[in-house]
C-alpha cells in the first residue's frame, strides 16, 4: 500500500456543504482523499466528487503558463480559441504588463462604466475580497458580481428585505432536531449529498416528518410524509395557501408575531385570496395535501424550511423566497435550534464570495455602496481620497453582458466563472462576448468563456494555495496548500495584487504599498476590520475547526443559529404577495416546461468535473421525461430527441423516468455539447435580477442518431 509523505487537512472545492478532507500526498502527488470521522460538518462522509473528483489538477489540458492570443481580437469579430496553437506562451511579466496596459487604456478613455469583473464562488474569501477591492478601489466601478446572481440572488434579496440578513439561519446538521421540515426546490441527494444523509437520518433515526414540495419526484420523496408535486412557477400560490390555512385555523404564533414582526395585517389581508382551492387550480397540488402540510408545519415544536435553486431561479424568485419567510414568521419557527430559514448554497464558497463583497450593490459585509457612511468607511480602509469610491450601484452579472456595446462595458475580467455555460439564452451571451473590446480569463482551463479571451492567466487550484471558504452553514474553514502549483500557475490573490500594483503605477496613484500582503491571513484580517461578522476570525482560531459567522470578537465562539433575540433589521417584516405567472407559459407550440439543474457527478459549468474521472461516470447530457409524455411523443428511453425553445434548439438523448412529472422535462446544464442554457429565457426577477432557469417552455420531437452526431460536431472543439 502506498504510504503518504504527508496528510493535509483542507476543505472540499465543490458544493456548499464544506466537507472536511484529508489529502494524502506522496512525491507532491495527491493519491487519495479521506475525511476525518470527527469532522463537525460531514463526520467522515464524502460524496463521489469529494472523494474522487480532485484529479482535474493533473489533467493534460490544464493551462499552467500565461497565454496571449496570437491574433488581436476586434469587437464583434472575437472568436473562441480552444486550440493552444492559437495562443502564444509568454512570461508572467509580459502577460501582466499587457493586461495592465489594455485595462488602463480602456479605463482612461471610457471611465469606470467601461470596466466590469466576475468574481468566483469557487475561489477563496481572500481572492474575492481582493478582486472586488481591485475594481472598486482602482477602477472606481461597482460592476462586480459572481454566480450568486445566477443561483441565490433572490433568496439574498428576500432575506434582506424581511430580516436584514442574507445567510442560512441555522446549521444543516440541526435537521435532526426538527419535528417537521419542508424541502422545496432542492435535490440534496445530488446537489448536497452529505446534507441529504443528515435529512434521511433525521427521518429514520430521529422521527422527523418531511414535506417535499417539488416538480420532480426526487429521491427524498421516498422519505417524505407528504409530497406536493408542484407545477414549476406556482410556489407563491402553494406556500401562501399554507399561510391562508394557518391564519384561518388560528395556528399562527401570535406572541412571536406581536413581539418580533411588523406588517402582519397587510400580509394577512393579502393571503385571503390564496385559498387551497385557488392554489390547487394553479399548481396542480391537491388542496388536501396543502392543508395537511400547513397543519403539520404550524403545529410542529421545531419546524424548518430548506430550499435551493428551485425557489430563487425564477422571474418571481424574490416573491417565492418571501412566501417561505412569511411561513416561518407566521409560526415563529425561526431563532431557535432546529428551526429556521435555510437556503442551501450551491458552490463551495458562494456564501463567502458574497460576504466578501463580490456583488454590485454591496461592499464586503453587505454594506450598501450607495450609503455615504459605508463608502467613507471603505475609502479610509483602502486609503482612497474622500469621494473616490463610486456611490452608484453597479451592474449585475446579466446586466454586465447586456451593457457590452460602445459607450457601455468594454473590458471584462473573469476569475473562474464560465458565463458561456451559466448565463441564460447563450446565443445572446455569445454575441455579447464577441462584442467585448478586451477580455481577461484567470482560470485553470480554457473553458467556453476563456476561449474568447485576449489573455489567459493560469491560476493555482484549491490544493495549491492557502485561504478560507465559508460554507452554507456560515462556517469559515481553512483551505491549505498541499502541493506546489503546477507549472507557472499562481494563486489568484497573488495574481490580483501583482496586477493591481502595475495598474496603480500607470494611474500615478500612491496606493501600491497596500497590495503588499505576505499571506492570505493578512487579507482576511483586513476584511474583518470593516466587517463585524468576520472581526473575530483568525487563521489560528480555525486551524482545527471552522467558526460560524457572526464572529464579532476574538474570543467569540461563533454562532450556530441566528436571530435568537433580535433580527438585524429589528422587527422582521411580513410581505404581502401577489401571484404572477411565469414569464413563459405552455402553449400548443411549446407544450412542455423545461427545468435545468445539476447531477451528482458534475459541477456547475463542468470546468472542473469534465476534466476529471467524473466525466467517465456521466459522460453525456440526458433529458429526463415522464413515461406518459414519452409515449405520447413517440420517444423511447435512450433515443435522440430535439428540444426547441423560442431561443434555440439542442439534440441529446432522452431518459424516460418517473423522476420528473407529467408536463415537465429536466436537462442538466454541465454539457456544452447540449447546453441547456441555449434554451432558457433571459427574463429576470425585477428585484434580484436573477434569470429564470426553472420554467422555460419547449417542445420535444424525436431526432436521429445522425442529427445527434451533427449537433455535437457543430460545437466548438475543446477537451470534451
Amino acid at each position: 500500500m502506498l504510504k503518504a509523505d504527508k496528510v493535509v487537512p483542507t476543505t472540499c472545492p465543490y458544493c456548499g456543504v464544506g466537507c472536511n478532507l484529508e489529502l494524502h500526498v506522496r512525491d507532491d502527488f495527491i493519491f487519495k482523499v479521506t475525511s476525518p470521522f470527527n469532522s463537525v460538518v460531514n463526520h467522515g462522509n464524502l460524496c463521489v466528487k469529494g472523494r474522487f473528483g480532485y484529479d482535474f489538477i493533473y489533467n493534460k489540458d490544464r493551462i499552467t503558463v500565461p497565454l496571449i492570443r496570437k491574433q488581436p481580437q476586434k469587437p464583434g469579430q472575437r472568436t473562441q480559441a480552444f486550440d493552444r496553437s492559437e495562443w502564444r506562451e509568454v512570461s508572467w511579466e509580459e502577460a501582466l504588463e499587457y493586461t495592465a496596459d489594455r485595462l488602463v487604456e480602456i479605463y482612461q478613455r471610457d471611465g469606470s462604466k467601461a470596466m466590469a469583473v466576475y468574481c468566483c464562488a469557487k475561489a477563496t474569501n481572500e481572492d474575492n475580497y481582493l478582486l472586488q477591492k481591485f475594481f472598486r478601489a482602482v477602477f472606481r466601478t461597482n460592476n462586480v458580481d459572481h454566480c450568486t446572481r445566477l443561483c441565490h440572488a433572490a433568496s439574498v434579496v428576500a432575506l434582506q428585505m424581511a430580516i436584514g440578513s442574507a445567510a442560512m439561519s441555522n446549521t444543516a446538521a440541526e435537521v435532526k432536531d426538527c419535528d417537521v421540515f419542508i424541502l422545496t426546490g432542492s435535490n440534496p441527494t445530488e446537489n448536497h449529498p452529505i446534507i441529504a444523509l443528515q435529512m434521511k437520518a433525521a427521518v429514520e433515526k430521529h422521527g422527523a416528518k418531511l414535506i417535499v414540495v417539488d416538480p420532480r419526484r426526487i429521491e427524498m420523496v421516498n422519505y417524505a410524509s407528504l409530497y406536493l408535486p408542484i407545477r414549476p412557477g406556482s410556489d407563491v400560490p402553494v406556500f401562501s395557501a399554507m399561510a391562508h390555512v394557518i391564519l384561518k385555523e388560528n395556528l399562527y404564533n401570535l406572541r412571536f408575531i406581536e413581539e418580533r414582526t411588523e406588517n402582519f395585517e397587510a400580509f394577512a389581508s393579502s393571503m385571503e385570496k390564496f385559498t387551497p382551492e385557488f392554489a390547487e387550480q394553479i399548481s396542480g397540488v391537491d388542496r388536501q395535501l396543502i392543508i395537511q402540510a400547513a397543519r403539520m408545519y404550524a403545529t410542529a415544536r421545531n419546524g424548518a424550511i430548506f430550499w435551493a435553486l428551485g425557489i430563487p431561479e425564477s422571474t418571481h424568485g424574490t416573491a417565492n423566497a418571501l412566501s417561505l419567510i412569511n411561513l416561518a414568521l407566521l409560526t415563529g419557527h425561526v431563532g431557535r435550534k432546529g428551526t429556521g430559514l435555510n437556503p442551501l448554497r450551491g458552490q463551495n464558497n458562494v456564501q463567502g464570495a458574497s460576504d466578501s463583497g463580490a456583488m454590485p450593490w454591496h461592499y464586503p459585509g453587505y454594506q450598501a455602496v450607495d450609503i455615504e457612511e459605508n463608502a467613507r468607511r471603505w475609502e479610509e480602509a483602502w486609503h482612497i481620497e474622500p469621494g473616490g469610491l463610486n456611490r452608484q450601484r453597479g451592474l449585475t452579472t446579466t446586466e454586465i453582458l447586456a451593457a457590452v456595446h460602445p459607450g457601455g462595458v468594454r473590458a471584462l475580467y473573469i476569475m473562474g466563472e464560465n458565463p458561456m455555460m451559466s448565463e441564460p439564452n447563450l446565443n445572446h451571451t455569445r454575441k455579447k462576448m464577441q462584442e467585448l473590446e478586451f477580455l481577461v480569463a484567470q482560470d485553470l482551463f480554457i473553458n467556453e468563456s476563456g476561449a474568447f479571451a485576449d489573455v489567459f492567466l493560469p491560476a493555482a487550484s484549491w490544493a495549491e494555495k492557502d485561504g478560507t471558504f465559508t460554507n452554507t452553514d456560515r462556517r469559515v474553514q481553512r483551505v491549505r496548500q498541499v502541493i506546489y502549483p503546477r507549472g507557472q500557475s499562481r494563486p489568484d490573490w497573488q495574481i490580483i495584487c501583482d496586477l493591481a500594483k502595475r495598474v496603480e503605477s500607470r494611474l500615478n496613484r500612491p496606493n501600491s504599498a497596500y497590495w503588499d500582503y505576505n499571506h492570505p491571513s493578512e487579507v482576511l484580517e483586513e476584511m474583518g476590520r470593516c466587517v463585524p461578522d468576520y472581526a473575530g476570525i483568525r487563521y489560528e482560531r480555525i486551524e482545527e475547526m471552522g467558526l460560524q459567522t457572526p464572529v464579532p470578537t476574538l474570543d467569540h465562539p461563533g454562532t450556530p443559529y441566528l436571530y435568537s433575540e433580535r433580527f438585524p433589521r429589528g422587527r422582521a417584516k411580513f410581505h404581502a404577495l401577489e401571484y404572477v405567472p411565469n414569464a413563459e407559459m405552455p402553449d400548443e407550440d411549446y407544450p412542455l416546461v423545461l427545468s435545468t439543474g445539476r447531477v451528482l457527478e458534475h459541477w456547475h459549468g463542468g470546468t472542473l468535473t469534465r476534466h476529471s474521472w467524473m466525466d467517465d461516470l456521466f459522460p453525456e447530457a440526458l433529458m429526463d421525461i415522464h413515461p406518459a409524455d414519452a409515449a405520447r411523443l413517440g420517444i423511447k428511453d435512450g433515443s435522440p430527441v430535439r428540444v426547441t425553445s423560442r431561443r434555440g434548439a439542442i439534440v441529446l438523448r432522452a431518459k424516460v423516468t418517473t423522476k420528473t412529472n407529467i408536463g415537465v422535462v429536466f436537462i442538466p446544464f454541465h454539457f456544452r455539447e447540449a447546453a441547456a442554457n441555449l434554451l432558457t429565457t433571459d427574463a429576470v426577477d425585477p428585484q434580484a435580477k436573477i434569470p429564470e432557469y426553472k420554467a422555460a417552455v419547449v417542445r420535444v420531437t424525436p431526432a436521429s442518431e445522425e442529427e445527434l452526431a451533427a449537433d455535437i460536431d457543430s460545437q466548438p472543439r475543446g477537451r470534451y
